[in-house]
């Protein structure tokens, strides 16, 4: 699998170039969502997967 990959080139641009927002996650994005998780607002949520993904999976 590995040998696949091209050794010149930069693994994290051809992450961000396949991506469809065209850049990857901060922190602060990831713990956003950690943070509404865990607060009142989300009293509601139950059993969930939630991609904080910019929408690279589709389900």
């Amino acid at each position: 699998m590995l040998a696949s990959l091209d050794p010149n080139e930069d693994p994290l641009k051809s992450l961000i170039a396949a991506h469809p927002l065209g850049r990857i996650a901060d922190a602060g994005e990831i713990a956003d969502a950690v943070v509404w998780l865990c607060s009142d607002k989300a009293s509601f949520v139950t059993g969930i997967a939630l991609p904080v993904d910019g929408g690279y999976t589709v389900p």
